[in-house]
């Protein structure tokens, strides 16, 4: 098993009552999560906003061939918010929170190779049914001698009941309720140094009961988004480090009626990584080299919005930062000196001080939209939660 976890985040529905911190986030009616996405929603086409479709940073060669590999049923009916896959996966057992029909799973079993593995939970039947039927056929044509995927039908506010114990993780949240419940499960079964990492979508205010309660934008990823600022409260209040921001676009909806219904609110699908870190003593401040060598970012590691290594070049980063890179999956890929101490290379020093450090997504994605207006990337689907998920 891989000493540091990676969790995944997907849209699932949660029946617990909302933490006081935020505001409650009733499940509607009808459809419920189980019904829209396991009946209502056919394929990708039939969704009424880009929630699930925004356009995510360019994807490595080499994830494009593994999503290449995925069955074409377990592709069609994939609904996620975002190909949200993350660096550095060899060897790592993954947990898939919200995995849909598995397309992601499928795709991160052959990067994490027969040595990894790949767990997947949604709340819907009939997808976990699709997810399921398809391993075979995976591994056969992966060549791996062992499954190294599973899927289970659970509720990720009750991981412990679907297997999943304390620490075990190597390691969607929009459609549930409880997201401080979500929170701490993840924690709980993350081991030191592992990290959630996850798309989902986000509001530009606190959600009136008219959006939280309307039943396509509940389906849509639209009506149980979380106000952005919370998600950093929520965090911190649980024991993860800060919320490190990714990437972010803006959502559009191609529906009048839904337009009136969303007044002046904005929404964003966005990416976050929330590491559980050793409580040790006080950090400090350092330079750092990034060696190269992963796999898809050999020269270049972006590692969020506000820091991008490349090989060979020193770069200054803050407490927080340099204790992530010593004590996750990464700490091979740096050579890591306080500051003070010499560090040899022939390239210049990106110094701390100069940074800008974005927090607030909306603000990344109108950055972004500008970016792509001019020079438009490859990019893949994007949405309310994936690795994952």
């Amino acid at each position: 098993m891989c000493g540091d976890g990676v969790v995944g985040m997907g849209a699932v529905t949660l029946r617990s009552p909302a933490p006081a911190l935020l505001s409650p986030h009733p499940h509607p009616p009808l459809p419920p999560g189980q019904t829209y996405y396991g009946q209502v929603l056919k394929k990708s086409a039939d969704l009424q906003t880009n929630a699930c479709v925004t356009a995510a940073r360019p994807v490595p060669k080499h994830i494009r061939e593994a999503l290449n590999n995925v069955h074409e049923e377990v592709a069609l009916r994939y609904y996620g918010c975002g190909l949200v896959i993350p660096e550095h996966l060899e060897n790592c057992w993954i947990l898939d929170l919200g995995s849909g029909s598995g397309r992601d799973c499928y795709a991160l079993s052959q990067l994490v190779g027969e040595m990894g593995h790949v767990t997947g939970i949604d709340m819907t039947e009939s997808q976990v049914e699709v997810a399921k039927k398809y391993i075979e056929y995976h591994m056969e044509k992966y060549g791996f001698q062992t499954p190294n995927v599973t899927f289970h039908r659970g509720y990720i506010e009750k991981l412990e009941e679907t297997g999943i114990k304390n620490e075990r993780s190597n390691c969607v949240i929009n459609l549930v309720p409880d997201k401080q419940q979500v929170l701490q499960e993840v924690h709980r079964v993350l081991k030191h140094g592992g990290e959630l990492y996850f798309s989902d979508v986000y509001a530009s205010l606190e959600l009136p009961e008219e959006i939280r309660t309307h039943r396509v934008l509940w389906g849509e990823c639209l009506g149980g988004a979380l106000y952005w600022k919370d998600l950093a409260i929520l965090a911190q209040k649980i024991g993860f480090c800060h919320p490190r921001l990714v990437s972010a676009n803006l959502i559009t909806v191609q529906n009048e009626e839904l337009e009136r219904v969303i007044g002046d609110c904005r929404f964003v699908s966005a990416t976050f990584r929330l590491f559980r870190l050793p409580k040790t003593g006080p950090a400090e401040r350092c330079q750092v080299i990034y060696n190269g060598g992963i796999t898809g970012h050999e020269k270049e590691l972006i590692f969020d919005a506000n820091f991008t290594f490349k090989e060979g070049e020193i770069v200054e980063v803050d407490e927080e930062t340099a204790a992530i890179l010593k004590n996750s999956r990464f700490a091979q890929d740096f050579l890591i000196r306080p500051i003070g101490e010499k560090l040899s290379t022939c390239r210049g020093c990106s110094a701390l001080e100069s940074k800008d450090i974005i927090t607030d997504p909306f603000k990344l994605a109108e950055e972004s939209d500008c970016t792509k207006s001019r020079c438009p990337p490859d990019v893949a689907g994007s949405c309310c939660g994936t690795i994952y998920s």
